[in-house]
């Protein structure tokens, strides 16, 4: 590579453009694919956007940030951590994918979000000797491939601290992975020493986002070691440590001590690290700075990042500066060349990641060499970046007056319900639901049917009737199914909706939408956020119909089916040109208004699902207590308006609630489903050291592997819950939605479900 590296890429999406990767895995798991095709589509998709970053001119490109299913899962595999159930499948690729969504004989392994994003890892696994063994195939593939394309990359590879912070112990049962933490650094240092065979001279990016978070303080001495021993195993290599999500002011002094070539700094989310710039300017270090935005969807305003990376110049040294993207591409979509519908002016407001590249080179230029050296048309784009955010400022489609004049009352909203003990009460009263009452969290299997119901009426191949009908059909056809299998309280199975928070964006003013934002969620799972672009109002009800039908079908009770407003908030990209606080309550008002008219059409159990809540949580804690003081005050916006009688529940995903636990208690729903599958009852037990009161339904079996769960499996898993918690605490269910299952995986894991549930009644 270079010497001198001016424009740095942290990493690239890797599910293609249009889902190319997404649909040749999912095929492949079907036995539609053999793997040799999943290998040549991978291969097309990493030269893609190679040559995407080649043609920008950015300096710096990645290889290892591509990934079959999960950059962490790769690093499982790639140091032979992996736990023994799998150690009986022979083939690689076969035990690859059995180790991230579980097979017939085999379940999955955890998988949670990485850090504050909507990105899911699979949680490594560690014991007591474990032993390692190193296999950089995957990297010298990749890399080998780089080159033949005429480009020198440097390598990504998820740091030590990080790969330990995102572990667990499975061999003792509150054990720190960081205990085995000179285990895992002998593996990295024999990762690194292989590294450095492959090339005479090798840039290797450590990613270390764990260092923007506070476990950096305790960890300080182990950042200085770890850094000084690999520095010093692989003279070859040039490293780079680069961090995101927040600031790593902690870590760089430690790091200032150790031989790596450079540190990398999030300034858009991590404004502190401007405080230690001084410090940096006094070492020899090179500072990797990322000013341009790797997880929200506004064009940058250029003339603002070059001010930053002068103020950063002036203490660091401009030759020694690297401009780039604040964290990896993988958190925005594309490109905008497939947006063909999307109002223009809205679409001019927004950079996706091919046009990420361009911000990029454009403000690399400006910043080392001047406005002269931009060509004809960098020079256009960089008129129109300044016109587009001058536009923004003062458009009419941000500011709506009328939101505006409500948002004066909303102090008046920001309450609690009446106390648990009467509401709970009265609900008992009504729905006489028994101990250990079945259901499921909401969504049922997205059919090819369902979905081209839902594309022809899109593209206008049928009309609303039609499509109306269609849609009652499928309602009509899951609510005989779940009254077959036996479960106590039903939904409709949400088969008008495409995503969760989707659904509800594209009904809600002040919120646009794509047609190929698609961002990956994990493995082959993408989802299309919506973008909040200005203020959030509802102009008419968005559920009331499809809920009033489906509870004409059943006597038994039908949860109506919203997403909160943190949810809606979190999986967003929202806009950046007022406080987040201020969207939320916005969002609030509107889901209020749905909770209120779904009660007054006699839908009295009402799902509002907050299952981003968690992820939302700031990285330092100094952030949090604002952020949990509007996230709570939004969810009580959109429930107190609830009548006693009217059961609230909510959903939360992939959380530790060992610090939240008070959190979730204030929340004041009177039912919480929570996934809990793949970890036992270890997250139910802090409820129960806590004391919660409220009734819970921990998820007895994961929905994310396709394999089915036994009788006896739920048995024991329900079994473990009431070691926790009392029956008449416990709702039985599954941990999430089934919408991306089968009906033929999805009837017998129900009817397991319940009669399992019915089996452990009968021992009460």
């Amino acid at each position: 590579m270079s010497e001198k590296i001016r424009s740095w890429v942290t990493g690239f999406a890797r599910i293609g453009e249009q889902r190319e990767l997404k649909k040749v895995l999912e095929r492949y798991w079907r036995g539609e694919a053999a793997f040799e095709e999943v290998e040549d589509v991978a291969k097309m998709l990493r030269a893609r956007h190679w040559e995407y970053q080649k043609e920008a001119g950015i300096d710096a490109i990645s290889v290892n940030d591509f990934s079959l299913y999960d950059q962490v899962l790769d690093m499982i595999d790639m140091l032979g951590l992996v736990p023994s159930r799998f150690a009986d499948i022979e083939d690689r690729v076969e035990r690859y994918f059995a180790m991230a969504r579980g097979d017939a004989d085999h379940t999955a392994m955890e998988m949670t979000k990485w850090f504050n994003t909507n990105y899911h890892y699979i949680v490594p696994e560690l014991s007591a000797g474990m032993e390692f063994c190193v296999d950089i195939s995957k990297i010298e593939k990749e890399y080998k491939e780089a080159r033949e394309l005429g480009i020198d990359p440097k390598i990504n590879i998820v740091g030590p601290l990080t790969f330990l912070g995102c572990a667990r112990r499975v061999d003792v049962a509150e054990g720190d992975a960081f205990s085995l933490y000179s285990d895992i650094l002998s593996a990295y240092i024999a990762l690194f020493q292989a590294l450095g065979s492959l090339d005479d001279r090798i840039v290797v990016q450590v990613d270390e986002p764990l260092l923007c978070t506070d476990r950096a303080a305790e960890l300080s001495l182990l950042v200085k070691d770890a850094f000084e021993k690999i520095c010093n195993a692989a003279k070859n290599l040039d490293i780079y440590v680069v961090t995101y999500f927040d600031h790593a002011k902690e870590a760089v002094s430690q790091l200032l001590q150790t031989p790596v070539k450079g540190i990398g700094l999030d300034f858009v989310h991590g404004e502190k690290n401007e405080e230690v710039l001084d410090l940096i300017g006094r070492s020899d270090k090179v500072l990797v700075a990322g000013v341009i935005d790797g997880r929200n969807i506004w064009i940058s305003d250029i003339e603002k990042r070059v001010s930053l990376l002068e103020r950063i110049a002036s203490a660091v040294g401009k030759e020694r500066v690297v401009v780039s993207t604040s964290c990896s591409l993988l958190h925005v979509p594309y490109t905008l060349k497939y947006e063909k519908k999307m109002d223009s002016d809205i679409k001019s407001w927004l950079a996706y990641g091919v046009e990420k590249l361009d911000e990029l080179s454009i403000l690399s230029g400006l910043f080392f060499e001047g406005a002269e050296s931009l060509d004809a048309q960098q020079a256009l784009k960089y008129a129109q970046n300044r016109d587009a955010n001058e536009a923004r400022r003062s458009s009419a489609l941000v500011h709506n007056p009328d939101v505006k004049k409500r948002m004066e009352d909303i102090d008046s909203m920001k309450k609690k319900r009446a106390p648990y003990s009467e509401r709970i009460a009265k609900q008992h009263e009504k729905f006489n639901y028994p101990p250990l009452c079945t259901t499921t969290i909401g969504s049922f299997p997205q059919t090819q049917e369902v979905r081209a119901a839902r594309r022809d009426y899109k593209n206008g191949s049928i009309g609303e009737s039609e499509y109306i009908e269609k849609m009652k059909g499928f309602i009509k056809e899951c609510v005989e199914i779940q009254e077959r299998i036996g479960l106590e309280v039903l939904v409709h199975g949400e088969f008008e909706r495409n995503d969760m928070v989707e659904y509800f964006g594209e009904q809600l003013e002040g919120v646009a939408f794509s047609e190929n934002g698609w961002v990956q969620s994990y493995g082959s799972r993408c989802v299309k956020p919506p973008i909040i672009y200005g203020d959030v109002s509802r102009p008419k009800p968005m559920t009331l119909f499809w809920s009033q039908y489906a509870a004409s079908l059943t006597r038994l009770p039908m949860k109506g089916m919203l997403t909160g407003p943190v949810t809606i908030l979190n999986w967003s990209f929202v806009r950046d040109d007022q406080p987040r606080s201020e969207t939320c309550y916005q969002i609030a008002l509107a889901i209020r208004d749905e909770v209120d008219d779904l009660q007054k059409g006699g839908i009295k159990m009402i799902q509002v699902d907050e299952a981003a809540f968690k992820e939302g949580y700031p990285l330092r804690k100094e952030k949090r207590p604002a952020y949990e003081r509007f996230a709570l005050e939004s969810f009580w916006i959109a429930t107190s308006v609830a009548s006693e009688d009217t059961q609230i529940h909510t959903h939360m995903c992939y959380s530790d609630f060992n610090d939240i636990i008070d959190t979730i208690e204030a929340m004041d729903a009177d039912v919480i489903s929570i996934e809990t599958a793949r970890s036992g009852n270890t997250l139910l037990k802090v409820f129960k050291e806590h004391g919660y009161e409220k009734e819970v339904g921990p998820g007895v079996y994961d929905i994310h592997s396709p394999r089915i769960p036994s009788v006896e499996e739920i048995e024991k898993q329900i079994r473990l819950l009431l070691e926790v918690l009392p029956a008449r605490q416990l709702w039985i269910n599954p941990d999430c939605g089934l919408k991306t299952r089968r009906w033929e995986e999805v009837v017998p894991s129900l009817e397991n479900m319940v009669t399992a549930t019915k089996n452990i009644r009968k021992t009460l």
